[in-house]
């Protein structure tokens, strides 16, 4: 059975989601490898209170794990928001052989929207990618995530505003 980047796509759409439902940015990344899906992960910066608990780190460290080996140069990463530099970086030196991602991000994206790092001649490896996979789909589910968010943060400081004080008002009789 042949998959194509949809496919597996749709597979770190749903991780990305598990990560939304645990209170984290949605993104998700999944590695395949001799066409089987060796890695799977979201991202888990606040369950595990560590900067590198992103999706892709993630998915690095496991498919190694499960290759014994830290050359990925047979596999493909998937993620559904374009690579930030710790990221393009650690998907670089993993020697990986395809990127694939889904949403551009303006504010911290390596690959195409602030750097270029996959393309960067002054690195030993460059790395092949596509961009823009099912970019709607993630785009939305960062947007969703972010609105709740920001629904979240006004509510809570509504909560916790103080009542203003009546003694400090003049009374006029």
């Amino acid at each position: 059975m042949i998959i194509n980047d949809s496919q597996y796509m749709r597979l770190a759409l749903s991780a990305a989601r598990e990560a939304a439902s645990k209170g984290e940015i949605p993104v998700g990344a999944v590695i395949v490898s001799a066409g089987k899906v060796i890695a799977s992960a979201f991202n888990d910066r606040e369950e595990r209170q560590t900067p590198l608990g992103h999706a892709e780190i993630t998915a690095i460290q496991s498919a190694a794990q499960h290759l014994g080996s830290w050359r990925l140069d047979e596999a493909e990463i998937y993620v559904t928001l374009e690579p930030c530099i710790m990221c393009a970086g650690a998907i670089l030196q993993a020697r990986i052989k395809r990127l694939i991602f889904g949403c551009r991000d303006p504010k911290a994206g390596a690959i195409e929207s602030l750097y270029r790092l996959c393309q960067d001649d002054r690195l030993n490896h460059q790395l092949p990618f596509t961009a823009g996979v099912l970019a709607d789909e993630s785009a939305a589910l960062l947007s969703d995530f972010f609105a709740r968010l920001r629904i979240r943060k006004r509510s809570a400081r509504k909560r916790f505003r103080r009542p203003k004080s009546t003694e400090n008002r003049l009374s006029i009789c």
